[in-house]
C-alpha cells in the first residue's frame, strides 16, 4: 500500500518572475517542436528549460541538453527564482476546466511516494517505450529533481481523498496559474501537522494506480536502483527512494480519460489486402461524411462511435474507403478472443485498443515489433488531425478510438496487465513547474 510523505518542494518565487502562468508547461511527451519553441519564448524561466531543453546542432558529453537543463536549475536556485519549502508539506491542487462545453473540476494531492518493488508499489496499466526512459533517466541524473509529476489514482474507500482535499483547500490558494488550454491550476500548501497526519492516514490503506507518467515512474525506479548500487549505507529514507506523485481519487467526477487515436503507415500491398482480412473477423459498417465539412464529420463520427461502443468493441477506421469512416465490430467475440494471447486477462482481451494492436495491427497488417511500431505508428488525440494526416498521404490509415472507462483501467492494472502505449489520455494534463521534488537529502 502507498507510503506517502510530505516533502520540501521547489517552487517559483512569483516576486521575481511575475505571473506563474508564464513559467509552467505540459509534460515533455505532449509538447511538439513548435510548442517547445513557444514555451521558450514565454519566459526565460519557463520549466520547459528543465523538462525539455533545446538540442544544439552539436551535442557532446560535456555540453548537451541535459547539462544545459542542470545549469539553468542551478542558476535559478542561486538567484532565488526557485525556492525550497522551509519544512515538509503536502500540496493540494484544484484544476478547473471546460471540456466539450461542460465545466469540470478535478482535485489532486502532490506528495512524494515511496518506490516499492514491482507488485508492491504503484500499479501501471500501460507499456513503456525504452527509448523514452533512457532520455528521462539522463535528465534525472543531471537535475536530481522530479520536474514533472506522475499522476496516480486511488480507489474510494472510507473517507475518500476527493472529500478530504476539498476540506483542506481553505482560503485563497498560494499559487494560481492558467495554462494554454485555459485550465486554471490552484495550489494550497498544507503544513499543519494534524492535516498532514489526516492525509497520510487517508492514503495509508490505498493502492496507487498510475494514470499518467508511466515513463516517469519507470525512470524513477531505474534511478533508485542506480543510487542504491552506489550507496554504502542506506536508511530507506534517502530522497531517491521516492518520486513526485499527484494523487487523484478514481471517483472524482473531474477525472477524464480521453482516447488517443492511431495513425498507421502501410504499403500498397498491405492496404490492398486489408479489407478482405478485416471482413473475416469484423462487420464493416460505413458512415458517410457530413455535407457541412470535415470537422463536422469527425464530431458526428465520434458520437456515433461512442454510441456503438456501448454495445461492445467498436473501432473507427478512416482511409479504407475514400472519405467514409468504417466502424469495425466483431463478428464472433469468442473467436476473436481465441486470437488473443492466452496469458492475458479477460479485462485486457476485451479492450478495443488491445484488439486493435494485437489482431489488426500485428496479425493483419504486420506491425508486430516495437521497432515497427516506432517507425509506422503515430498517436494523436485530435480526430480531425488524424483524418487530415491521412488525406495528406503521410499516413494511410487512421484508427479512431473510444475512451476507456476508468473502471477498465483499474481492472487491467489489478490483473497485472498493461495496455498498449498511449491507450489513455488523462485531461487536463498536470502542469510542470507548479511544484517540483528535489532528490538531494535534507
Amino acid at each position: 500500500m502507498a507510503d506517502v510523505q510530505p516533502f520540501r518542494g521547489l517552487r517559483y518565487e512569483s516576486g521575481l518572475i511575475g505571473d506563474i502562468s508564464s513559467a509552467i508547461c505540459p509534460p515533455y511527451d505532449v509538447i511538439s517542436p513548435e510548442d517547445q519553441l513557444s514555451y521558450y519564448q514565454a519566459s526565460p524561466y519557463n520549466a520547459i528549460r528543465l523538462e525539455l531543453a533545446e538540442e544544439s546542432p552539436v551535442e557532446s558529453s560535456e555540453e548537451n541538453k541535459y547539462v544545459r537543463a542542470a545549469r539553468d536549475l542551478r542558476s535559478w536556485l542561486d538567484s532565488g527564482v526557485l525556492v525550497r519549502e522551509a519544512g515538509p508539506a503536502f500540496y493540494v491542487l484544484q484544476h478547473t476546466f471546460s471540456y466539450e462545453g461542460t465545466a469540470g473540476r478535478r482535485w489532486g494531492l502532490a506528495l512524494r511516494m515511496r518506490l516499492e518493488a514491482r507488485g508492491d508499489g504503484a500499479l501501471p496499466h500501460e507499456t513503456v517505450i525504452e527509448e523514452r526512459i533512457s532520455d528521462r533517466l539522463q535528465l534525472l541524473r543531471h537535475l536530481q529533481v522530479n520536474s514533472s509529476p506522475i499522476m496516480g489514482m486511488v480507489k474510494p474507500g472510507g473517507y475518500g481523498l476527493t472529500e478530504l482535499l476539498n476540506g483542506l483547500a481553505l482560503g485563497s490558494p498560494d499559487i494560481m496559474a492558467v495554462d494554454r488550454d485555459g485550465v486554471n491550476h490552484s495550489m494550497w500548501t498544507v503544513k499543519d501537522p494534524r492535516a498532514i497526519e489526516d492525509i497520510r492516514s487517508c492514503c495509508r490503506d490505498k493502492r496507487v494506480y498510475i494514470a499518467d507518467g508511466h515513463h516517469r515512474y519507470e525512470t524513477a525506479v531505474a534511478y533508485q536502483r542506480e543510487q542504491q548500487a552506489r550507496s554504502v549505507t542506506r536508511t530507506s529514507q534517502e530522497a531517491y527512494n521516492f518520486a513526485l506523485v499527484i494523487l487523484t481519487g478514481a471517483e472524482d467526477p473531474g477525472l477524464l480519460a480521453l482516447p488517443t487515436h492511431r495513425l498507421a503507415r502501410l504499403n500498397g500491398v498491405e492496404l490492398a489486402g486489408l479489407r478482405q482480412s478485416l471482413e473475416r473477423l469484423f462487420h464493416l459498417n460505413y458512415l458517410e461524411p457530413a455535407e457541412t465539412g470535415r470537422a463536422e464529420s469527425v464530431t458526428s463520427w465520434l458520437v456515433a462511435l461512442r454510441e456503438k461502443g456501448t454495445e461492445g468493441v467498436a473501432i473507427g477506421l478512416y482511409g479504407l474507403d475514400g472519405g467514409r469512416l468504417c466502424v469495425l465490430t466483431p463478428k464472433d467475440k469468442a473467436g476473436l478472443a481465441g486470437l488473443m494471447p492466452p496469458e492475458k486477462s479477460r479485462e485486457w482481451k476485451s479492450l478495443d485498443v488491445s484488439i486493435l494492436h494485437w489482431i489488426v495491427l500485428r496479425q493483419l497488417i504486420g506491425i508486430d515489433t516495437p521497432l515497427k511500431e516506432g517507425e509506422r505508428l503515430e498517436y494523436t488525440r485530435d480526430g480531425l488531425e488524424a483524418l487530415t494526416r491521412v488525406d495528406s498521404g503521410k499516413y494511410q490509415l487512421a484508427f479512431l478510438m473510444n475512451p476507456i472507462p476508468i473502471s477498465s483501467v483499474l481492472a487491467v492494472a489489478d490483473a497485472g496487465d498493461r495496455m498498449p502505449p498511449k491507450s489513455t489520455y488523462f485531461y487536463p494534463k498536470l502542469p510542470t513547474g507548479l511544484v517540483m521534488n528535489p532528490l538531494w537529502d535534507d
